[in-house]
């Protein structure tokens, strides 16, 4: 499962994405919420910044340039200074505004929230305040959105609807963007509005509705996978889609295709705010799809982002970084942190394309101790993942004598791997690491500084490449064999 990920993240490419929807700003204003107002019992919130990001299908085409990708927009925007800075933050993202219409007869949808700041930290939205109008556009305008949609398919991979049930995608025109990109063989991919009518969506490719979306549109609750299955079936039947994406919040999400009924689960998270979450699983099976990858692994990948997402504060996007780090992470807590060595090179590979420093460094480890902790502790500091190189048994035994180790290479690679500092443990027999540090090619090489002296095994090799090596200040008084001595004279 993790290799189809890592392969599909790495084959994302540069797709040309043409997303058609309602194109907002979103306006935080962030202030200190020090007191309550004289005038009434409100708190009186000091303004201390004021920040602009992409939302709605605005919010699409961000996620979609953090992960690569090309958008190209058509949309409507209002003659007005929300305008203006929605699509000059859309041009500074790469993404492509030419058809992005301006209108005189509504506002930019916008979106401000009062953010208040407790003792300058804890941000707690206190009102939002929206600005927009969500009558249909007049028959010309929506000609003008229609003519600009047809000038960008023959460019794009691939199509995405985002409806906020703003007024722009109507009916008549959703039916016959549906039509034109079907002959133009593009698959085109529909984030619904909250509507119990889904009609204008039919015969597109995917259609991704959240649970309350889903419930409105077949009209009863979804509680659990039984209910999430058969409102998934409802809408693909309904509407003669290839799949429906029914996302589900900490469960995942129900995929239904012609031979696919799953839930594709998702990892727990500390959700801080779901704003923008359905924004960047559009935008993340777009993506994946254009990168001809299947749907069960687009839905991984779509889950991992959407998580991401939602662990931070607003619409947010997600970097590819974020994503490989996620995966390798989800990996590592699946498989545990001991690799072969070939296995591990493979990923160490992975991470170097990622442009983090590796750190190396080796030992026993026998008896742990508060030195080894504050050590490795140290050691993490130096870079950003952590390799520890760890004797085998008979590597200890060769050089500590025939009664030790006390704990055998599996215990001390189990308890070594439940410390946060540390990523990846791979054994070695030799009794020196060089072998094992000329494979790896650290950047950082780490021992403690009471190997100043005796001279650092590998640090010719280390610096001649470019490294450098680090020396570990250490706990005075704890070391495994003092340990070990103390318990034997109990």
């Amino acid at each position: 499962m993790y290799e189809n990920l890592l392969k599909t993240v790495n084959n994302l490419g540069s797709p040309r994405v043409l997303i058609v929807g309602d194109f907002m700003l979103d306006i935080y204003v962030y202030g200190d919420a020090v007191r309550i107002s004289p005038e009434a019992p409100v708190p009186v919130l000091r303004v201390t910044q004021t920040e602009y990001r992409c939302g709605g299908a605005a919010s699409v085409a961000a996620d979609l340039a953090a992960l690569g990708a090309k958008p190209i927009c058509i949309g409507a925007v209002g003659c007005d200074e929300n305008g203006k800075i929605l699509t000059d933050k859309l041009t500074e993202i790469g993404a492509d505004i030419a058809g992005i219409v301006k209108t005189t007869d509504r506002p930019t949808v916008s979106k401000q929230r009062l953010i208040g700041l407790a003792q300058h930290r804890h941000r707690q939205v206190l009102m939002r305040i929206d600005h927009e109008s969500t009558h249909p556009l007049p028959d010309e305008f929506c000609q003008q959105i229609l003519d600009a949609y047809r000038n960008a398919l023959a460019g794009a991979d691939i199509v995405c609807l985002q409806d906020y049930d703003k007024g722009l995608l109507t009916a008549a025109l959703c039916e016959e963007m549906i039509e034109l990109a079907t002959r133009a063989g593009k698959k085109i991919l529909v984030d619904p509005a909250l509507t119990g009518d889904y009609s204008k969506y039919a015969a597109a490719t995917v259609i991704t509705p959240n649970r309350k979306e889903a419930s409105t549109a077949v009209g009863f609750e979804i509680e659990d996978a039984e209910s999430a299955a058969k409102a998934a079936q409802i809408l693909r039947e309904r509407l003669n889609v290839q799949a429906v994406v029914l996302t589900l919040d900490k469960e995942g999400a129900y995929l239904e295709t012609n031979n696919i009924s799953q839930i594709v689960p998702t990892r727990p998270r500390s959700v801080y705010d779901v704003t923008g979450a359905g924004d960047m699983v559009l935008a993340t099976l777009a993506a994946a799809l254009t990168a001809d990858c299947d749907y069960i692994t687009a839905v991984r990948l779509a889950n991992i982002t959407g998580g991401i997402e939602v662990e931070k504060f607003g619409t947010a996007t997600v970097a590819i970084e974020e994503v490989i780090n996620e995966i390798m992470a989800e990996k590592r807590g699946k498989t545990g942190k001991l690799r072969p060595l070939d296995a591990l090179l493979d990923e160490l590979d992975w991470h170097r394309r990622q442009d983090q420093t590796i750190v190396f460094t080796n030992g026993c480890f026998d008896v742990l101790h508060r030195g080894h902790v504050e050590y490795l502790k140290f050691t993490k500091q130096q870079g950003d993942i952590v390799v520890l190189g760890l004797n085998s048994d008979d590597s200890v035994r060769a050089i500590k004598g025939p009664t030790r180790p006390i704990n055998s290479q599996r215990d001390r690679a189990e308890v070594i791997a439940a410390l946060e500092c540390i990523d990846y443990i791979t054994l070695f027999d030799e009794p020196t690491p060089i072998n094992l540090i000329q494979r790896i090619k650290p950047d950082v090489l780490v021992k403690g500084e009471d190997w100043a002296t005796k001279g650092v095994v590998g640090r010719e090799f280390v610096e001649a490449r470019g490294g450098k090596v680090v020396l570990a200040p250490l706990v005075k008084g704890k070391s495994s064999t003092a340990t070990i001595e103390k318990i034997k004279s109990l």
